[in-house]
């Protein structure tokens, strides 16, 4: 009975106890009008995030960006610092991205074309 107790409170703590600071469900800043809920989470040795939910003018809708992996291949650094790629919708491009996790509050940044043109967002994590 003791060797059962002790293999459920490992399974608890590996469950989620440990989750690394990035997963979870974030909320993006608005980019033309709309906003997204992003679901972190690991895939493979990395971190992807995928589209969820959309919003426009504070109303849910049907987006057919919703189910689109934004977050792609992020590599964890330490200190809540990862490195990947991110996808913006808006303009179908694909940035080389940073990603900085303090909390709740997620710093992104991306630059394509050698850095020739970056965009930034902030996110906050609500679950």
């Amino acid at each position: 009975m003791k060797y059962v107790f002790i293999a459920g409170l490992f399974a608890a703590l590996a469950s989620g106890a440990y989750a690394d600071p990035i997963e979870g469900l974030w909320q993006t800043e608005p980019d033309d009008g709309a906003f997204a809920y992003v679901d972190i989470a690991p895939c493979g040795q990395y971190f992807c995030g995928t589209i969820t939910r959309t919003f426009k003018a504070g109303a849910e809708y049907a987006s057919k960006n919703i189910g689109k992996q934004i977050v792609q291949d992020m590599a964890a650094q330490g200190g809540g610092k990862y490195r990947g790629k991110v996808f913006r919708p808006s303009n179908g491009k694909t940035y080389t991205g940073k990603i900085t996790v303090q909390g709740k509050a997620m710093a992104m940044s991306g630059c394509v074309a050698g850095g020739l043109i970056c965009a930034k967002q902030n996110w906050v994590k609500i679950q």
